[in-house]
């Protein structure tokens, strides 16, 4: 960055407008339509290097050593950040950074997945290995993409129900590449499969095509330095910078927590595999989509702070239920009702934390802000996680769970100390 030049105001966190929109208006623009689309593409890579590469290797007699090491193949999803900051400095000719990358990632993932299927596990495992890393990192490059795009695009009224569309859209695409996956291979080949399915990345191509640029687009970072220095040098120059990195890491920790244990706890409480399958895959998924969609229409009536603060309370209160599972024991209500509004109430919580994300992101440099908070957004809940069985264990599943109750406190709390102010303020910085 040139010397004395300014480091461009950044966008806050945004209360609603002064007028609140009704619940319906954050689904009228036909922009959402868009979010279907990037959404079905961003999640249809995922199982075929995960769950759905897993049940592949297995019906071929992989040893199971080598079954649980294929899970590293995985690993680009949780580095994206590092190469996120080449997103933002270089666009693709004639389309800009934010389509240009998306649609180049997903005509690449065509090639890869489809490569990935003709190999065979049995004689050529490394080849399996190698195409499987090539599509999951393919396959980060698309989510940082598709992700700035959405924050770039989004007005700041309808970020929580794109979000919550996008988040349907990303839910169904696992499904499909898991569940209907699993189907269709017993009756076809593993290699028809996986082409069926790099040609169903055929929505994200298209939906590139069409989408609009951005209204507005930022001035790229003119150099390397600029696209990994100055997003740290322009986040942490706002007031209330460190408020908002714990926000971002302690939001959903008590919900990643009671995740990491949830079938084995109710294994205990007597549930078989089978019942827990059933209820977390469909009420949990459907829950979780009604619960997001609900989300994005209340953070624009309601303003994007009180949204956080009243979802970040109800997914608290939530994890109260399993304390019921855990004294009543083997019960179907209990069990049913526990994760029906666990998840409805995370899926509250995600569209309006999602929304923070995508409001923290200064527009230059999106791709490396939001892949980098996401990213942070991870690092409590797998920490705690290591110890949550240990937890558990000791204290009792009635007592873990009112522990995860507590875990929301610190970021609620510091949700009431930090300034949420209109973008268009001319102070922002500390």
């Amino acid at each position: 960055m040139a010397k004395g030049e300014q480091v461009p105001r950044p966008e806050v966190p945004t209360a609603a407008p002064p007028a609140r929109a009704s619940f319906w208006d954050a689904f009228r623009s036909p922009r959402l339509a868009l979010m279907l689309g990037i959404g079905f593409a961003s999640g249809l890579p995922n199982p075929l290097t995960g769950s759905t590469m897993t049940a592949w290797l297995a019906s071929e007699d992989v040893t199971l050593a080598m079954i649980g090491f294929a899970s590293i193949f995985q690993l680009p999803y949780n580095l994206k950040f590092l190469w996120a900051p080449l997103l933002d400095r270089y666009g693709i000719p004639g389309l800009g950074r934010r389509r240009g990358w998306m649609l180049t990632t997903q005509i690449a993932l065509v090639l890869s997945i489809g490569a990935l299927g003709s190999f065979d596990p049995g004689s050529a495992l490394t080849g399996v290995g190698v195409l499987a890393v090539v599509t999951a990192f393919l396959s980060a490059t698309q989510d940082v993409a598709a992700d700035a795009y959405r924050t770039d695009i989004l007005p700041a009224a309808q970020r929580a129900s794109g979000t919550a569309i996008f988040v349907a859209a990303y839910r169904g695409a696992l499904i499909v590449a898991g569940a209907v996956a699993l189907f269709l291979s017993d009756l076809l080949p593993w290699s028809i499969v996986y082409w069926i399915f790099a040609a169903a990345m055929g929505v994200g191509i298209v939906t590139s095509l069409i989408a609009p640029a951005a209204p507005t687009e930022a001035v790229a970072p003119r150099s390397m330095k600029e696209a990994i220095v100055d997003p740290f040098v322009e986040f942490f120059n706002r007031r209330g910078s460190i408020a908002f990195i714990g926000i971002i890491m302690l939001y959903k920790v008590g919900d990643v927590v009671v995740g990491h244990l949830q079938i084995p706890f109710f294994m205990e409480m007597g549930f078989t595999r089978t019942e827990i399958g059933a209820v977390l895959k469909g009420l949990g998924l459907g829950a979780t989509i009604v619960g997001a969609l609900a989300g994005g229409g209340l953070v624009a009536r309601w303003g994007l702070k009180p949204a956080l603060i009243v979802f970040g309370v109800a997914q608290a209160i939530a994890n109260l239920a399993y304390v019921g599972v855990a004294e009543a024991g083997k019960s179907y209500a209990w069990m049913t009702g526990a994760i029906g509004l666990d998840n409805f109430m995370n899926g509250l919580g995600t569209a309006a934390f999602v929304a923070l994300l995508m409001t923290l992101c200064n527009k230059r440099f999106t791709a490396f802000q939001y892949a980098l908070f996401s990213s942070l957004m991870t690092v409590p809940g797998r920490l705690l996680g290591y110890h949550s069985g240990w937890l558990a264990s000791e204290a009792g599943w009635a007592n873990f769970f009112l522990i995860s109750t507590a875990a929301a406190l610190p970021a609620l709390l510091l949700l009431f100390v930090v300034d949420v102010r209109d973008p268009n303020e001319p102070s922002v910085t500390k």
